[in-house]
């Protein structure tokens, strides 16, 4: 899989812009501020029909634009397939081979990213809620349904939380709608969980294995889905459910005090560990970036096996933050095999076999033009 051309209008610093790419690497050079960024930000979007470094779309669009608009061509099963996403005020629009599609979950599976961007080297150390989204972006790309679900538990968590407010300030009001709304959280909760439970087995299978090659096999990585109730790797889905039920039952009073939900999938994390101990609390940066590089590698080979092609690669100004070793290891990873797009603000440093045949690029004030 690889995106063959792309066309963006109004979007971020680009007016209009088409490119064509390499199949293979493509280095986008450029001085901070010039746009290589939004270029890289435009293929995930592409892919995802939302951005890894906001979430409000309308930041996408061009100032004094009504709209952005991106378009491209990507070969998948040696066939050639467009696609196009439009964000303006009413919100966004995705089309497939020319088609809108009414639920972007039909949408999201058709083409594939891995971004890997200096933040990502803070998933580990970051928030729960940087993992939690790593997790569901991830899942979203090779199961679409997941994102159905987790857009329908969203949606009524916002609206239980508003209730729980309500009751928190007018007392002994009657409860039934809180627990209709709880038994519909329930129901995408307990998917949510199985379906990231499900993923961790199959990442732990990649990224661990790649952790040991990348430490010279000194050090063991060991991943853990920490649950906010009391449900394990394994359990079906009905146990998982009636789980919920107890614990939601349990402290509905006290959720009522807290203005709150208390449980659920929006509460867990993902935890590392190496040789034993806590990557999160514990580990050295270098440790910390040896797991997000092995998550962001074993991200690849997870999508290969699950849909049967390779993602596209985003390093997003990401090899001057990795050493030498670790550098080395992802170029000779991903060599011949994967389509990758490097951005830059100067190539001096990044001396591998694997830049040598690649297509260069210049970014220069929302303008793109190939070197040579």
């Amino acid at each position: 899989m690889y995106i063959q051309d792309l066309s963006l209008t109004n979007y971020r610093n680009y007016e209009q812009i088409q490119v064509q790419f390499d199949h293979k690497i493509n280095v986008i050079i450029g001085e901070n501020a010039q746009g290589k960024t939004n270029l890289m930000e435009s293929i995930y979007v592409l892919a995802l029909t939302k951005s890894h470094r906001t979430p409000r779309d309308k930041e996408l669009i061009k100032w004094d634009s009504t709209y952005a608009k991106i378009k491209g061509s990507i070969i998948k099963r040696n066939h050639s397939l467009p696609l196009e996403i439009v964000f303006s005020k009413k919100g966004k629009k995705a089309k497939l081979n020319h088609i809108e599609q009414s639920k972007l979950s039909n949408y999201i599976s058709a083409f594939n990213v891995v971004m890997f961007a200096p933040e990502d080297l803070n998933l580990v150390k970051g928030s729960p809620q940087e993992r939690r989204r790593f997790i569901d972006m991830e899942i979203g790309q090779i199961q679409p349904v997941y994102v159905y679900h987790l857009n329908q538990f969203q949606k009524v968590l916002k609206q239980r939380n508003a209730l729980l407010k309500d009751y928190q300030r007018q007392q002994n009001m009657d409860r039934t709608m809180l627990r209709v709304l709880t038994e519909q959280l329930i129901e995408h909760a307990a998917i949510i969980v199985e379906r990231r439970f499900e993923f961790l087995k199959l990442l732990r299978e990649w990224a661990e294995p790649i952790h040991t090659g990348i430490s010279h096999e000194l050090e063991k990585l060991e991943m853990t889905y920490d649950v906010s109730v009391d449900v394990s790797e394994g359990m079906d889905l009905s146990k998982i459910v009636k789980t919920y039920q107890t614990h939601f039952q349990d402290i509905e009073t006290r959720e009522i005090e807290r203005g709150t939900s208390l449980i659920g999938p929006h509460r867990d994390d993902l935890l590392f560990y190496v040789n034993g101990k806590e990557v999160q609390r514990f580990g050295s940066q270098g440790q910390q970036r040896t797991t997000a590089l092995s998550l962001k590698l074993a991200e690849i080979e997870l999508i290969h096996n699950e849909v049967g092609e390779y993602p596209v690669l985003l390093l997003d100004d990401v090899l001057s933050e990795l050493d030498n070793q670790r550098q080395s290891h992802l170029l000779n990873t991903i060599q011949g095999k994967v389509q990758t797009f490097v951005s830059t603000t100067s190539v001096d440093g990044i001396a591998h076999k694997t830049l040598q045949n690649a297509e260069m690029f210049q970014v220069q004030q929302g303008t793109v033009f190939k070197e040579g």
